[in-house]
């Protein structure tokens, strides 16, 4: 019996919640949400398709104690709302929001016997992980952001586009911070096997507008439809799947990071024990400098607003 459960049912929340009951990765489902309309409408909604799914499934409501048994709980809790006219488009934005939210989140699960992974949407993405972590006395490998595994999915579809390629030809990374301070780790990218450094001096593209393109992505959707939620839900139940079915799959998310002493994006091994080992990476001194000033400026702010 497979189990996962969202606690927020916005955008995002629902989104995910949709797109696992369309794929059948889960048997159970515990939906959670302070408004009880909007979870009943939401789990109402999913039990209506049940007859034209492939998968049968079982839809729970407003129960922490469901929890306990789960293999998977997602945090999408938030208030998107904060990022309307926010010209400096930090994610950071909403952490003095979100604290409070997680922190009766936490209060929640402490009480359960869940002791699965916990995996955080909630922006600003590291903070929240190292806050839920640091709440819930979970263990550090159980608690995992989606980080820049989406800024990673956004690189290989802009740099897929550059290219005239699929995105699933592209590999590599974006690391660091899931917000203003990630950067495209360029030395780790290849498009269909070639490092893109050299394609790129070849066909005279420029890395540095295909790495704009990739962090402004989100930007965009987010001013068409006034959020995004597609592209995240796919990289949440991406690492979720891995998860549950113990994939030792490489990823990169957020986690703890000893030798940075917080939580940010750097590839590694996902499993059914959460964060199972460091993947190894060749940075340039360039791109260790940045992934060091991401951590940085990921630790102080926490600091500003949460406290040592």
């Amino acid at each position: 019996m497979r189990k996962v459960g969202i606690i927020g049912m916005g955008h995002v929340g629902s989104a995910v919640a949709h797109a696992m009951v369309q794929e059948g990765d889960f048997d159970e489902y515990v939906l959670i949400d302070k408004r009880e309309e909007k979870v009943r409408a939401e789990a109402l909604d999913l039990e209506d398709a049940a007859a034209n799914q492939d998968s049968a499934y079982r839809i729970i409501m407003n129960d922490y104690g469901a929890l306990s048994d789960a293999d998977v709980v997602i945090s999408a809790v938030g208030n998107i709302q904060l990022q309307h006219n926010n010209p400096s488009k930090d994610r950071f934005i909403e952490l003095p929001y979100n604290v409070d939210q997680v922190r009766q989140v936490s209060a929640q699960l402490k009480q359960t016997d869940f002791a699965g992974v916990l995996i955080v949407i909630t922006n600003p993405c590291d903070a929240i992980a190292a806050l839920y972590q640091q709440e819930t006395g979970y263990p550090a490998e159980k608690v995992i952001g989606t980080g820049t595994l989406l800024d990673t999915a956004r690189m290989r579809r802009a740099t897929g586009a550059a290219f005239q390629v699929s995105p699933k030809s592209v590999s590599g990374y974006n690391l660091g911070e899931h917000g203003n301070t990630q950067f495209t780790a360029w030395s780790t990218v290849a498009v269909a096997g070639q490092p893109v450094e050299q394609l790129a001096k070849d066909k005279s593209l420029d890395l540095a507008a295909v790495e704009k393109d990739s962090i402004v992505g989100g930007y965009t959707v987010f001013s068409g439809k006034g959020f995004t939620s597609y592209g995240i839900a796919s990289a949440a139940i991406v690492l979720a799947k891995a998860v549950v079915s113990d994939a030792h799959q490489e990823l990169p998310v957020s986690h703890y990071q000893v030798r940075f002493n917080t939580y940010l994006s750097t590839p590694a091994i996902v499993g059914r024990q959460g964060i199972v080992a460091e993947s190894a990476l060749s940075l340039t001194a360039e791109e260790e400098k940045k992934l060091s000033q991401s951590a940085d400026s990921i630790a102080q702010k926490f600091n500003e607003v949460v406290g040592k």
